[in-house]
């Protein structure tokens, strides 16, 4: 199994700590040539993926519990085109006794331009119940150890 991150731990944009790189592809523009507003979402996943498997908790096993998304708002503020390099910041802002959030700011690399934020909230539920579930100490604790004083519980 590779290791290999397509992200790295960053101090460039605090409270930020980690940042993962995505170029746009072709098939992400639109008939004006820029991103299309849904796109952003598959590469906030990928940033998302990518700051769990740097904190060593990117397990694909069947679970009996599992995150699914709640509710994801974004803010476009500037366009991104095609082959631009995108560097997208992730965070965990808060962990509550169900639920997760996560922030995100996506920076054109070529002039650090703020395109995009996001927050999205995920929940930890049940799945044969489908019932929202504690998250367990122990994933608090991974994230808390990585987030600091930044982490709001």
């Amino acid at each position: 199994m590779s290791t290999l991150e397509l992200g790295h731990v960053t101090d460039r944009k605090p409270p930020y700590k980690y940042s993962s790189l995505t170029r746009v592809g072709f098939s992400d523009t639109d008939a004006q040539g820029i991103v299309y507003y849904g796109r952003y979402l598959p590469y906030f996943d990928s940033a998302r993926v990518e700051y769990h498997r740097h904190l060593g908790m990117l397990k694909m096993e069947t679970r009996a519990h599992e995150f699914v998304m709640r509710a994801n708002t974004i803010e476009y503020l500037a366009p991104a085109r095609f082959d631009d390099l995108v560097e997208v910041f992730i965070r965990v802002s808060r962990i509550g006794r169900t639920s997760v959030t996560y922030d995100f700011a996506a920076y054109r690399v070529e002039d650090d331009l703020l395109m995009v934020t996001a927050n999205q909230t995920l929940v930890m539920v049940d799945l044969q119940e489908r019932k929202a579930y504690a998250i367990p100490d122990s994933y608090r604790d991974q994230i808390a150890a990585f987030e600091g004083e930044d982490l709001e519980r």
